[in-house]
């Protein structure tokens, strides 16, 4: 081989090392990790003694946390691959309402409730999906539609079945049901009276539950939180089905030449954010012990708002499960940080926006440096 030839494979930009500062500082979490940062600096500085850091602190925020969790999630890997699912809120509302309809007005087993409302709107999912990819429509016009459908539906049932808006009695027919157990119940009790008995974490001083821990467990919604969280994380970087739904939603003109399945995809991806509403909408109901029609009111717009946080494009090709967990964790730390520390809780979406504009400029900027665009 010739010099020229040799010095040319060398400066070949195509095997350019990056280095693991640019590396880092091109990652989609960025924003996320910032904000992290600097929420947790804040109420560390202003909240400290207020009991936001106790064991019963940590898990208000963790709990609140774990909700926005499941559904960013869902819609990270929806916004990954393009597309936007607006009908999420009124998915979680209809899900909570179906499984106390077919639960508490029909009698029928919890479980088969569960199974039935999963079924149901997963089949949602795929039909927004469906009509957005065989119409060519935009997402956010097919999805706005569904908002308003199933909104509509979450209403009209129960009042049209029960002449009211909220159906109750969910935790008496959901008792010691199988199912109902993994949506509702909690892990780790064992554990944490051990933490309790040697002084680890607080107990209770007085009453009925003197000695008990004050937390006794964690809840299943944030086990499902982590597990929805690492599910998606792994799917989107160790799998070729992750390298899909990036390329779905870069070009997907290109990536349908290059033989990506974009279509399923796509589709995958609405019925996957419908499971993620249903999950959270299960979870509601098996702790509030009923469901109501206002359920779920802007959860659509809360789950953009975090994956954008962590980092994602609303453009579609870039962004991280991780990022919009971050993304979510600040949502939750926020609301439960400003009762902690005495604030005015309509400041919440104050604090929210300003955090949403500064994570959005840091990636943006960051990014532009690194990658030289203007």
């Amino acid at each position: 081989m010739s010099e020229s030839a040799q010095s040319t494979a060398v400066e070949d930009e195509r095997i350019k090392e990056i280095s693991p500062l640019r590396r880092a500082l091109i990652r989609p979490e960025l924003g996320g990790i910032v904000g992290t940062v600097a929420v947790f600096t804040f109420f560390l500085l202003f909240a400290f003694d207020s009991g936001m850091f106790t064991s019963q602190g940590v898990l208000n925020w963790s709990i609140v946390s774990a909700q926005f969790m499941i559904i960013a999630v869902g819609a990270c890997l929806l916004m990954i691959a393009g597309e936007f699912d607006l009908s999420v809120g009124s998915m979680i509302g209809f899900a909570g309402m179906m499984i106390a309809i077919f639960s508490v007005t029909l009698s029928w087993p919890v479980w088969m409730a569960i199974i039935v409302t999963f079924a149901l709107c997963v089949s949602i999912g795929a039909l927004n999906g469906f009509i957005v990819v065989r119409t060519g429509l935009p997402s956010f016009i097919v999805t706005l539609a569904f908002l308003f459908i199933l909104r509509g539906f979450t209403i009209y049932l129960p009042q049209t079945i029960e002449r009211k808006t909220i159906i109750g009695g969910i935790k008496d027919v959901a008792e010691g049901d199988w199912l109902a157990s993994i949506f509702g119940g909690k892990v780790g009790q064992g554990f944490f009276s051990w933490l309790g008995e040697n002084g680890l974490i607080e107990t209770f001083e007085r009453g009925t539950r003197a000695g008990q821990p004050v937390v006794d467990g964690i809840p299943m919604l944030i086990v499902w939180a982590i597990g929805i969280i690492i599910f998606g994380h792994v799917l989107l970087t160790k799998t070729k089905f992750g390298n899909w739904i990036f390329a779905a939603g870069g070009d997907a003109e290109a990536a349908r030449n290059s033989g990506v399945p974009v279509n399923k995809v796509k589709i995958l991806m609405f019925m996957f954010t419908a499971f993620c509403a249903t999950v959270f909408a299960t979870c509601q109901v098996m702790e509030f012990g009923s469901a109501g029609a206002d359920r779920g009111l802007l959860k659509e717009f809360e789950a953009i708002i975090a994956v954008v946080i962590g980092g994602a494009l609303l453009t579609g090709g870039y962004g991280s499960v991780l990022g919009a967990a971050l993304g979510a964790l600040i949502f939750g730390v926020v609301q439960q940080g400003l009762f902690f520390a005495g604030v005015e809780s309509s400041l919440f979406r104050v604090f929210l926006g300003i955090i949403l504009l500064g994570a959005v400029i840091l990636n943006t900027y960051i990014r532009r440096i690194i990658t030289g665009e203007h």
